[in-house]
């Protein structure tokens, strides 16, 4: 039997608005992934540290609180740190598309706006997953 795709999702920060992250964890979950949500003021150690610790594929973080440039970066770094080139790290919110060009440049996998259907997202990491860690 195949493995399931392994994703951590995490509110990053004091970012305190999950309704958004929620209805994409469950999405997930029916989509057949293994969700691990790991809630909201999490640190980018945090978050990486479960990656490790679950056998991640993904990380996807949701920042509406205009941290985004930091939250990537930091948890970007984190990965490196720990050695973990081959985790796909995505995200959501609000985010400008300069901003959303500079961290994709950086090394962040594509970041989805407000209004992208859900389908999009579960194709996006589907497909990473399957070129990548399989």
């Amino acid at each position: 039997m195949e493995r399931k795709i392994r994703i951590i999702m995490a509110k990053p920060g004091l970012d305190g608005h999950d309704r958004g992250i929620k209805v994409l964890a469950s999405a997930y979950r029916d989509s057949g992934m293994e969700v691990i949500y790991l809630g909201l003021r999490q640190t980018p150690e945090m978050i990486v540290i479960a990656a490790l610790q679950e056998d991640a594929d993904v990380i996807a973080l949701s920042s509406l609180n205009n941290a985004h440039n930091t939250i990537f970066i930091d948890v970007l770094e984190e990965m490196k740190k720990n050695k973990l080139k081959d985790i796909l790290l995505v995200g959501g919110g609000i985010i400008p598309k300069n901003d959303v060009i500079r961290l994709e440049k950086l090394g962040v996998g594509k970041l989805f706006g407000p209004g992208t259907p859900v389908q999009e997202t579960i194709d996006y990491i589907t497909n990473w997953v399957n070129k990548n860690r399989r």
